[in-house]
């Protein structure tokens, strides 16, 4: 039986938590910065949780997950 391949695109997109959620980074915060509030871009620092409803769909293309 053949290793499962990495979906690469996802695996420099989300990384799986200690407790088995998968994480993801905020979107907005890559260009336009000048016209969002500092309150805004801290708010985008922080990593976010997928949504229990995908959880599934990206863990099957993390083979780690």
């Amino acid at each position: 039986m053949p290793k499962m391949k990495t979906r690469k695109s996802a695996a420099k997109r989300y990384r799986i938590s200690g407790s088995g959620r998968v994480r993801r980074p905020k979107c907005g915060g890559n260009h336009g910065m000048q016209e969002k509030s500092r309150k805004r871009l801290r708010r985008l620092r922080n990593n976010d949780m997928v949504h229990k409803t995908m959880q599934k769909h990206v863990k099957r293309m993390l083979p780690y997950g």
